[in-house]
């Protein structure tokens, strides 16, 4: 028999008839017009969109809105349905609804993740995550829905809550960013679990094997530490779990991410500080962890996924990542532990979501209210 959570989304389909070196961003010598070798087609328009996920065996994606909604899409159509069930989160700044992924186990299990900003006393809010069971159907919605994992502790301001999400390749551990809320020193605090890498089990208890499991407190969650803006996390296929870092005024980066390891900030960066206030540079401590490779001028990054599909054969392997000051994506290549930039293709906007459909196109989210969903496929 058919899994029971699979059929149920056929009443679904009738409803919905729908190398650690600089780069300068002007230096790149591999940029492209988007038309070459490629189609683009717009398919439908969403509020503030920031996290998009295929659920596992089907061609239906999960599309989060900054604002607190959780929307179903099914690919081919131009309309989308609310599911219910959404938690109240903390609109503002950069914060909101944020990351959705599926449980590796969905298909049996149904279970789904998101992460959000969430408001607490005395003005102070952080990031949290949490686990649900997706009900499919006519009425789709969240069942269940426990949080599981905090950031900690909660501060004033809305910015760098980071709340990306990435199971490992075998499903047995559960990645989280948790960024430094602009707060600087927390990056390099092992009390706190801010401007961290966390290795968690499904249900967000500490991994065990954790490099800081004897530290007590939230400590046996870090797996890395020194991190800013965590917006990407992705496994390349060998199996290396690597971030994408928002810098300061400069400085954009991806880091392999590696147990124990401290990242650097806010004691080096390849950026400067807003105030032209320069920050030491990485290879002036390599005792910390180098970047595989970072920008200046910035990309601003929205997210990026490694690439394993046939439609582009020649992008296989590499990085794509979601350009937000770039207005496109940026394609790199993995060489060892270092990478290089390949190509931009302009999209002409500020792309904050990019993800990987079942056929291997590629679909991307525009930033900001009105938020177009488009579908790049080979040009025929």
């Amino acid at each position: 028999m058919k899994n029971p959570i699979l059929r149920a989304l056929s009443p679904l389909a009738l409803l919905l008839a729908s190398c650690g070196s600089s780069i300068s961003a002007q230096g790149s010598d591999a940029t492209e017009p988007a038309a070459a070798g490629m189609a683009i087609a717009d398919v439908a328009t969403f509020e503030e969109p920031w996290a998009m996920a295929f659920l596992p065996g089907t061609d239906t994606a999960l599309i989060t809105e900054r604002k607190g909604k959780l929307k179903l899409w099914r690919t081919g159509g131009a309309v989308s349905v609310d599911v219910a069930g959404v938690p109240q989160v903390d609109y503002g700044g950069q914060g909101g609804l944020g990351d959705i992924i599926a449980a590796p186990d969905f298909a049996t299990s149904g279970m789904v993740y998101l992460s959000w900003a969430e408001a607490d006393t005395g003005d102070t809010r952080g990031a949290v995550v949490a686990r649900a069971k997706l009900i499919t159907g006519d009425k789709p919605r969240l069942e269940g829905l426990q949080i599981i994992w905090k950031q900690f502790p909660k501060v004033t301001g809305r910015g760098h809550y980071s709340h990306r999400m990435a199971f490992s390749p075998e499903g047995k551990y559960l990645f989280v960013s948790s960024g430094e809320r602009q707060k600087f020193t927390p990056a390099q605090d092992l009390s706190v679990n801010l401007g961290k890498v966390l290795r968690l089990m499904p249900d967000g208890t500490p991994a065990p094997g954790n490099p800081f499991a004897d530290k007590g407190g939230v400590s046996p969650q870090i797996w890395s530490y020194g991190h800013r803006n965590l917006l990407g996390l992705a496994f390349s296929p060998d199996g290396r779990l690597w971030d994408l870092e928002h810098g300061p005024a400069g400085g954009d980066e991806i880091n392999l991410v590696e147990p124990a390891k401290n990242y650097g900030w806010p004691l080096v960066s390849d950026g400067d500080h807003y105030d032209g206030k320069p920050i030491p540079r990485n290879k002036t401590r390599p005792d910390l962890a180098q970047p595989a490779i970072s920008w200046n001028p910035v990309i601003a990054p929205g997210d990026m996924i490694f690439y394993t599909g046939k439609a582009f054969p020649q992008w296989q392997g590499q990085f794509l990542i979601a350009g937000l000051g770039s207005g496109g994506l940026v394609r790199v290549a993995i060489e060892g532990n270092k990478a290089r930039e390949v190509e931009r293709i302009d999209l002409g906007n500020r792309i904050r979501e990019i993800r990987q459909a079942p056929d291997g196109t590629i679909y991307v989210l525009e930033d900001g209210k009105g938020g177009r969903l488009r579908h790049i496929t080979p040009k025929t």
